[in-house]
This record gives structure tokens, sequence and C-alpha cells, in this order.
């Protein structure tokens, strides 16, 4: 919705083409083929697909600008100029001390914010359930890239040092045994408690959809900064769009 408020706000208008399973993608047609027709209708696409270099393919047939809005477990670069403006409206964005935390493996935009949070010499704390922690290929790479990548066990040992800890939620789907998900799930969820120590500035980012990992209580706290995240989401892509579209 926000990249589609962005466009009517900027006075333009959209067509959406819906979910795969509603195209003619669902009729076999290759993803090649959609992206040259719908090139044709329109002057830019925003693209959210379930394939990992989905929208870095899709550009290489396209004759219009192409915005990845999130590639299955891959990037989502435009929730990352989101996350980025918000934790600027709060404080510089070099050497910052970020904690990442849930589901590091297959959360896409923790991965892009990774890369681009290394980009300013920011010291990047990982907490996550075994088997969830950061891709191997992107913690290998940002390590090269001299990114100062720290993993915890827990979020109480690292908390208090932090600026911004963004949230990610833990995908249930990830758990086949229900009882194990809601074991593991509690030691990653943010509560109130948890804040009595932080820095006075910290803020508390999540892409969102939330679903328990953030107790609504922490919405009441100074720190909650994900709903002004996610009006953010509208200005940031309305920027892009027009850069995109000069």
């Amino acid at each position: 919705m926000s990249f589609e408020s962005a466009m009517l706000r900027l006075g333009g208008s959209c067509m959406n083409l819906g979910g795969v399973e509603v195209s003619s993608m669902a009729k076999g047609e290759t993803l090649a083929d959609t992206i040259r027709v719908v090139s044709g209708y329109a002057d830019a696409i925003v693209l959210r697909h379930p394939k990992v270099g989905a929208a870095r393919l899709a550009s290489e047939f396209s004759d219009i600008p192409i915005l990845n809005g999130g590639d299955g477990a891959g990037q989502h670069p435009s929730q990352t100029l989101i996350d980025l403006y918000t934790i600027r409206q709060s404080m510089p964005l070099d050497n910052i001390e970020i904690g990442l935390i849930g589901d590091l493996m297959y959360g896409r935009t923790t991965h892009s914010l990774a890369y681009a949070l290394a980009r300013y010499n920011a010291r990047i704390h990982t907490i996550a359930p075994k088997g969830l922690g950061l891709p191997d290929s992107i913690h290998d790479n940002l390590v090269e890239k001299g990114a100062k990548v720290i993993e915890h066990d827990t979020i109480e040992e690292i908390i208090s040092e932090l600026d911004v800890l963004y949230v990610t939620r833990l995908q249930r789907e990830r758990f086949p045994d229900p009882a194990k998900f809601f074991d593991i799930s509690q030691g990653y969820r943010i509560t109130p408690s948890q804040l009595s120590d932080v820095k006075e500035h910290l803020a508390i980012l999540h892409p969102l959809p939330r679903v328990d990992e953030i107790d609504p209580a922490v919405d009441n706290t100074p720190y909650a900064r994900y709903f002004q995240q996610a009006r953010n989401g509208v200005p940031v892509r309305m920027a892009m769009l027009t850069e995109v579209m000069r």
C-alpha cells in the first residue's frame, strides 16, 4: 500500500497486477515475458517476488525502471532506505551500535540494512535462534568489507549498549513443532522490563507486520519508532519514484 499511496500522492495512478497466482504467470508465463508486457503499460514497475534475484532479472527485460519491493529471502532495499531515514531522524548514522534480532536467515530486511549500515561503520550485533542467524555468505561478505559483526545468545547481554534495536518476527512456518516455536520465541520477545537500562535515545524499529515479538506495552515507551517508520514509507517511496521517473 505504501508504494501505491506514494504514487497517488505524487498525482499518478497505479495498476496492481496482484499476486503471482492471479496473473498470467499462473498459466506458465515467464517473469521475463510478464515484465516485457507490463513495461509497455506503465512508467515504472515495483516488483515483489518470492524468488531471490527476481528484481535484478526483471531489470534485464524491462524498458522502464524496476524497483525491488522485496525478493524472497534476498533483499528489500526500499525498506532499508526507510530504515535509514527513520534512524537519521533520531541520530547520525555513523558508528552506531545496532542489534538485529529475530529471523536473520530469511528476514530480507535485515540483509539489506546490514549492508547499508556497514557503509557507515556500524557495529552490527546479531541475536537469533540457532540456524536462523545471518546467512554465512552475507556474514562473510560483510566482514570482508570491514564490517564489525558480533553474535550474541541473548538480547539482555547487549541491549544496554545499543543505539538501535531492529526487531523482526520469527516465522512460525520454520518450526514444525508449535510448542518449540513458542518456547524459542519467548526468548526473542521485547518487553518493557528489558528497557530499564537502555540508552535514552534507543530507537526500536520493526519492518512490520509484527506478531508477538514486541509487547504492545512497548508502544507507549519513548523508544518505539516502528509506526513512525511505517509512516516514513510514503515520503521515502515518493522520493524513489520521483527519482526514477525524472
